[in-house]
């Protein structure tokens, strides 16, 4: 299906996302976007979300007993920040980026990450709003 452009506002209600670290997610859905006044409920690339997982990586039995496993099963409601939109993002020297996809990176309640690595590439803009973490973990940043 075709989207215009134009007619993609951001990240906000019922949007599916990917999960680009290795916490066993593999997309969730944003439920609610955390402290955004400014842009009226649309978030862009580093804000928070509240997430529900929809798919998740089955978890072996070897991995269920282990107590260190990370265990993000469907259905788990869990923060996330945005990593990637689809909607184009302006850069103080007029250039446009945009994503082919919408991506996320788990967190946990201590907005730590809840993986150890990132598999796939984010934005710049993250390092300007607070998250150098996932920018020094990722393995190409735009």
């Amino acid at each position: 299906m075709y989207v215009h452009p134009l007619r993609i506002f951001g990240v906000s209600h019922n949007i599916i996302a990917q999960v680009i670290d290795n916490s066993g997610a593999l997309l969730v859905e944003c439920v609610n976007v955390l402290k955004q006044k400014v842009n009226n409920g649309w978030g862009s690339v580093g804000d928070e979300i509240v997430c529900v997982v929809k798919r998740a990586r089955p978890i072996s039995a070897a991995a269920a007993s282990s107590t260190t496993a990370l265990k993000v099963r469907r259905g788990d409601v869990r923060r996330a920040v945005i990593v990637r939109t689809k909607k184009a993002i302006t850069r103080p020297d007029g250039r446009l980026i945009r994503f082919d996809d919408n991506a996320a990176v788990l967190l946990n309640n201590k907005r730590e990450m809840l993986g150890t690595r990132i598999g796939g590439v984010v934005s710049a803009d993250l390092r300007m709003k607070g998250w150098g973490k996932i920018v020094s973990l990722a393995p190409k940043v735009v």
